[in-house]
């Protein structure tokens, strides 16, 4: 079975003094640029913020700019990061308390409105909210580092996701992020992934646009054979 499939590197494992051309490695074989924004409270680190965004969207206008926001009350900064330029907006099922008002936010506001969940949440707390979103990201590590191993019972959730897609005739984006690399694209796509997050699998290796064009190939093969 054919089926699209988004490569998404991280940029969470770039070069962050040499941004542009970590960038600029990819040689274009990406297909989104993934911002991994993280705030301290909700995951033990710090990245990213608006003004981050802004520069990615200046000096990179055509780039589709998927921004995962790791953080508590993401209401608070959601106008900052549409206004820098984030094509994606995707917040956590786990600290919202008036999630559909924020992701109706988002989409009022022009952006693509995005829901994750941590490994061990599940994936029932976001079926009341699926018709109200662009994408859903499951988490096949335990959000806060990059480098971390991936966490294959998260598959289960991504069928249960792609069920309930073709149940309610949605069109949402399934997205999975952590622990993806050459041993296992392929059969996290088979498995419904639509949009593939990789950080150090790519930025990691000594030419990571090689990497992708492999990646794809691999990916590509393995989901024409289905």
């Amino acid at each position: 079975m054919k089926r699209d499939f988004l490569l998404a590197p991280s940029l969470l494992a770039a070069d962050i003094l040499n941004m542009e051309r970590s960038v600029a490695s990819l040689e274009g074989e990406q297909d989104w640029l993934h911002v991994d924004v993280m705030d301290g409270c909700f995951v033990p680190n710090i990245t990213f913020g608006p003004g981050f965004v802004s520069a990615l969207r200046k000096t990179f206008p055509r780039e589709t700019l998927d921004v995962h926001l790791m953080i508590e009350r993401p209401e608070r900064l959601l106008d900052d990061f549409l206004a820098a330029g984030a094509d994606y907006v995707t917040i956590h099922a786990e600290v919202d308390h008036h999630i559909h008002r924020t992701l109706s936010r988002i989409r009022e506001r022009g952006g693509k409105a995005g829901i994750s969940i941590n490994p061990g949440t599940s994936e029932e707390l976001l079926r009341p909210l699926l018709p109200f979103v662009d994408l859903v990201l499951v988490m096949s590590v335990n959000p806060g580092f990059g480098g971390q191993s991936f966490i294959e019972s998260v598959m289960e959730k991504v069928t249960m996701l792609s069920r309930w897609r073709t149940a309610g005739q949605y069109s949402y984006l399934i997205e999975m992020d952590g622990g993806i690399g050459k041993q296992n694209a392929a059969m996290v796509a088979l498995g419904g992934t639509d949009v593939l997050v990789m950080g150090s699998a790519v930025f990691g290796t000594p030419e990571p646009a090689r990497t992708l064009r492999e990646i794809r190939t691999l990916v590509k093969e393995a989901t024409d054979r289905a």
